[in-house]
């Protein structure tokens, strides 16, 4: 298997150098089976990695758990870090509220250590489930092609080379190794839809029945997405501010749904049946916290003013509405400040011609009650603020994010 993953990887490239003066290749690792063994053939692939275990604290043997995973991980010469999640509670929703802390605590440890890429665990039988469970919840072709091999966020790339491998052949390359690891009870709670469906999948040959429809969808997401990508190019504008404009004339719903998650910073599109029903309608309006108008003759999508995050502290590097990256000068001095939407009131000498429903959306500086700086209009109140700047950083690109399907040559 090593030689395998070693022929995977390398076609998943290209790879910082593997040397001290370049950052580290990321790992998630859980301490299961998968990610211990992604742990153990990357480190047998290169030296400079970083394993980030995460302790989601909803269970009081968890935290042993992760502590014996670093010590796992050592043995195989690979650095590990524990990343605890401290604001988990139980309930509603409980694997999707896990997930998405999981993955923000990631990202986050990547930025702090330089990380580009970060590999993930999942496996074949991984793959047969996601498939599974969209097919079941009514998804479309690009739903079906199930997960990526590579997957890019703004500023890091998801990897995941183990999706060529069933979860049985991972284990049995531990045990060949000596290689112990930890089962999660919760893998087998079937209050989980994917336990459930794990458990419906024992019979290999429905596997790979779905793990082939993920290739056969995955070679037409490909298509499709290189097909918007040039679309996009052609009819629409990306601007600074976090609006897009599309021409005259509405994409495809197949598209418009990514572009509304975009312009929201949503990590998921609405429904195409919903952007279907924007298109055909073709009138003003508003679909998971975007807004759809027309400004002289132009279509435009822009975020909705009521579903805005409110007020932040402003620091270098905070993350407003899921969108906005602040930028301030080391030199600045930012107490007090509080980053949030400009809102009305926006003069027209200083909007360049834009209706003010639009300048109200754009991220602004704010101390004690008071507008203060909209660094997008160039609007400084107080010159001090004049260094600081906000770039648009959407959550997920709208098309050309990963790869699918066949590996590439």
């Amino acid at each position: 298997m090593p030689a395998q993953f070693q022929a995977i990887i390398t076609r998943l490239g290209p790879w910082m150098p593997d040397d001290p003066s370049f950052p580290p290749i990321a790992l998630a690792v859980s301490g299961g089976g998968d990610s211990l063994c992604l742990a153990w053939l990357a480190s047998r692939w290169r030296k400079r990695l970083i394993a980030f275990v995460v302790d989601h604290g909803l269970r009081p043997e968890s935290a042993e758990e992760a502590r014996l995973t670093v010590s796992r991980l050592a043995n195989l010469g690979v650095r590990g870090r524990i990343l605890t999640l401290t604001d988990l509670a139980k309930g509603p929703r409980m694997a999707e509220r896990a997930r998405q802390a999981r993955y923000a605590a990631l990202a986050h440890a990547c930025r702090e250590m330089g990380c580009l890429d970060l590999l993930l665990g999942h496996q074949a039988d991984d793959q047969a489930e996601t498939v599974a469970m969209r097919q079941r919840a009514g998804s479309g072709p690009t739903g079906l092609a199930g997960m990526g091999w590579s997957t890019v966020l703004p500023d890091m790339r998801l990897v995941r080379p183990l999706l060529g491998f069933s979860r049985a052949a991972l284990r049995n390359t531990l045990r060949q190794a000596g290689v112990a690891w930890v089962d999660d009870p919760s893998n087998e709670d079937t209050k989980a839809e994917r336990v459930r469906v794990r458990q419906a999948l024992l019979t290999g040959d429905r596997r790979d029945t779905l793990w082939q429809e993920a290739i056969r969808y995955g070679r037409a997401r490909m298509q499709q997405e290189a097909d918007y990508t040039q679309y996009l190019a052609q009819n629409a504008a990306f601007l600074p501010e976090g609006w897009v404009c599309l021409g005259s004339t509405l994409p495809k719903p197949a598209l418009l749904s990514p572009l509304i998650r975009s312009v929201g910073g949503l990590p998921y599109p609405p429904s195409p049946s919903a952007a279907a029903r924007l298109c055909e309608e073709a009138q003003p309006a508003t679909l998971a916290g975007v807004q759809m108008l027309r400004h002289k003759g132009q279509w435009i999508l822009l975020r909705e003013a009521a579903a805005m995050q409110g007020r932040v502290i402003a620091q270098n590097g905070s993350l407003w509405d899921n969108r906005f990256v602040l930028h301030l000068p080391s030199e600045l001095e930012a107490e007090g400040l509080r980053v949030g939407a400009a809102g009305i009131g926006v003069p027209r000498a200083s909007r360049a011609g834009w209706p003010a429903r639009l300048c109200a959306t754009l991220p602004a500086l704010w101390r004690e009650g008071q507008r203060v700086a909209v660094p997008h209009l160039n609007i400084w109140e107080d010159p001090a603020l004049c260094g600081a700047r906000f770039t648009f950083r959407p959550p997920v690109p709208v098309s050309g994010s990963g790869v699918y399907g066949e590996l590439p040559e």
